[in-house]
């Protein structure tokens, strides 16, 4: 059989798996916290049909004849770029202004938490600090963060530390929440839910570490901005054009699949 059609059909996997991508990073456009995502493509190992020779006293080298096999899928990268601030003006609305994540758990038991970006928290019954999923917001300590029962108003400070407004009038400061400083975001594993997995690329070992205050500098995870909201970082006029040359790339390679069938069968035409 023909090496083209099969490398038109490797082409035809790798840009559907490209519109598969662009596909979710439009759905969700809208989506707090969101981070895009690009596939990379590479050549498959070509055929050599003629090797290379060295150059001689009497005569000169000759490069290698290859023929390549078509192309895969190399990487589909989570791209950390920062998305656009919506304000609120929601006390419990928060945006990191930085390279951090927050730090979320879906149970109190939880020994390593998820990752987020998406800050639409919630006050709950139980007045914890919470994910519109009900995972815990947790503080540096690792522990949930909780309003105590006498504060009458809160607000989160730049810092991360909520400043408690008691019924009497007093303020006093109460938990800070906790972020994390992840080595390579790109190595974080998303598991739904706008929440991201560790995993050893991410950081070493896959140990997360302590969590530290917003706002440390020595740590370079950014401040807190209250009343904001990061939103998804997915830039409409890009992904249009991505799609575009999707889909012409598979069209393309559909058609080397045509036209390599034509030549096949003028081939099996030759015996009339």
């Amino acid at each position: 059989m023909l090496r083209s059609m099969y490398s038109g059909v490797a082409g035809m996997k790798g840009f559907q798996t490209k519109l598969d991508v662009i596909g979710n990073n439009i759905a969700n456009v809208n989506t707090v916290g969101f981070k895009k995502s690009r596939v990379m493509f590479q050549d498959i190992l070509s055929q050599t049909t003629k090797g290379v020779t060295a150059p001689s006293d009497t005569s000169g080298g000759v490069n290698a004849q290859q023929v390549g096999l078509g192309s895969r899928v190399s990487s589909i990268d989570t791209m950390h770029l920062a998305g656009s601030a919506q304000t609120t003006n929601n006390p419990t609305d928060l945006r990191i202004d930085g390279d951090g994540f927050f730090a979320v758990k879906l149970s109190a038991d939880q020994e390593v938490p998820y990752l987020t970006r998406a800050g639409d928290f919630h006050v709950d019954s139980a007045r914890n600090l919470v994910t519109s999923d009900g995972g815990f917001v947790v503080d540096t300590d690792g522990t949930q963060i909780t309003v105590p029962d006498t504060a009458v108003s809160f607000s989160i400070q730049a810092n991360g530390t909520m400043l408690v407004t008691n019924a009497d009038g007093t303020t006093a400061a109460g938990q800070t929440i906790g972020v994390a400083k992840v080595v390579n975001p790109a190595g974080l594993e998303k598991i739904g839910g706008s929440l991201y997995r560790v995993t050893p690329n991410a950081v070493p070992d896959g140990d997360l570490g302590g969590l530290v205050a917003p706002g440390d500098a020595t740590a370079g995870t950014g401040s807190i901005v209250a009343g904001q909201l990061e939103m998804s970082n997915v830039d409409l006029t890009d992904e249009f054009t991505e799609m575009i040359v999707a889909q012409r790339g598979f069209q393309a390679n559909s058609r080397i699949i045509t036209t390599s069938d034509d030549i096949l069968q003028e081939l099996l035409s030759l015996k009339r």
